[in-house]
């Protein structure tokens, strides 16, 4: 915050009064205008705008220089706590640089791809400040529904297109976490959080197949057989596409039908028990070193050829190898799996994220009681 003295426009006596005024920034509006934030006190002090003799001129001289003591002894208290601060020094810290320590401890902790998205959202913040420097003092509410609006309306991507509403959510929720940890610690007594809406993230549709299709499916052939098993067997285990592509016989145990892998995010082991059907889609176990799906690849012609094996089925809607992951944890769900189960089964860290498939299970029941036909006509 910076603390300066400002003159009014002259009145019609040639009088300009002084104000104490507080600048805290800038911010965008709701309708992308910059717009500067500040608060003005009047001192009860005046100036000639210009002075005409000796007398105005000496007043004048006085004065600014009672308005300079003035704004000296506000700096004075706004570094001696007396604006309800916590801690005045770390109020004038760098929010830049509090988040980047974010980041650096993530690195140690997070996958990549988490610690990218804390990047990026920094990035933004400081492209929306334009640069300028911004304390604890200064991020309030004004700012924290600035960078939203900046978010939703102007950020945009390498190749110059408007954020997608979820990475646009994804962004101010980094920044939100952010500030939410700084009032925990104590650093800021009031958190901006509270008075601002977050982005509501948009649910894309998730494509699942039905026990009837996966049998269908399981009766016809694959122009790559081995996509064909590694297929399947995401959809009975839930296992991701990197972690079926790179899964080798030492993560097998046969015996125990039990297989381990990293987990993607957290890379922590995780073990997943096989069922028998899982288990038949293996094929010939080889060496140790030796991969699972060997000859499993991720190209274009790997893509068609799935989706011509779907249309082969019978099948016209729009599946990607990802969709053999929903499409067990519907299965789950449906079979009467508590949801509880079903997250550790896939590996979620909030139980939030596999409540979506929860609500398509919901949605499919209330679709079956509504086309039953009519007993009264």
């Amino acid at each position: 915050m910076k603390l300066t003295i400002e003159k009014k426009s002259a009145d019609s006596a040639g009088r300009q009064q002084l104000l104490l005024t507080r600048n805290y920034g800038s911010y965008l509006n709701e309708n992308g205008k910059r717009v500067k934030r500040r608060k003005r006190q009047s001192l009860d002090l005046f100036i000639y705008a210009t002075p005409k003799d000796k007398f105005e001129r000496d007043h004048n001289k006085k004065t600014l220089d009672i308005s300079e003591k003035i704004r000296a002894q506000a700096v004075v208290d706004l570094a001696n706590n007396k604006h309800h601060f916590e801690d005045s020094e770390k109020q004038q810290e760098s929010f830049y640089s509090y988040m980047q320590q974010i980041i650096n401890d993530k690195e140690h902790t997070d996958s990549k791809s988490n610690v990218s998205l804390w990047e990026s959202a920094l990035i933004h913040l400081q492209k929306y400040c334009e640069g300028n420097p911004l304390s604890f003092a200064d991020f309030d509410a004004d700012v924290l529904l600035g960078f939203r609006t900046y978010l939703i309306k102007h950020a945009r991507t390498k190749s110059d297109k408007l954020l997608s509403s979820n990475t646009t959510s994804c962004y101010f929720n980094k920044v939100r976490a952010a500030l939410n940890k700084a009032f925990h610690e104590g650093i800021i007594r009031r958190n901006p959080v509270n008075e601002v809406k977050s982005i509501k993230i948009e649910q894309n549709p998730r494509n699942y197949l039905e026990e009837e299709e996966l049998t269908a499916l399981y009766r016809t052939e694959c122009r790559y057989d081995v996509l064909k098993r590694a297929f399947l067997f995401s959809c009975l285990t839930g296992m991701r596409w990197c972690d079926i592509h790179k899964l080798t016989w030492n993560q097998i145990a046969l015996k125990e039908q039990r297989t381990t892998f990293k987990h993607k995010k957290t890379k922590n082991l995780q073990y997943l028990d096989l069922p028998d059907d899982a288990i038949s889609l293996l094929g010939s176990q080889g060496e140790a070193h030796e991969r699972v799906f060997k000859g499993l690849r991720y190209s274009s012609y790997t893509n068609v050829a799935l989706t011509q094996w779907m249309l082969r089925a019978g099948i016209t809607k729009h599946i990607t190898f990802h969709c053999g992951r929903h499409s067990f944890a519907v299965r789950m769900l449906t079979n009467d799996i508590d949801i509880y189960t079903v997250s550790k089964l896939l590996g979620h860290s909030e139980l939030k994220t596999t409540q979506i498939y929860s609500d398509i299970v919901e949605r499919k029941r209330k679709e079956a009681m509504t086309t039953l036909p009519s007993l009264f006509q």
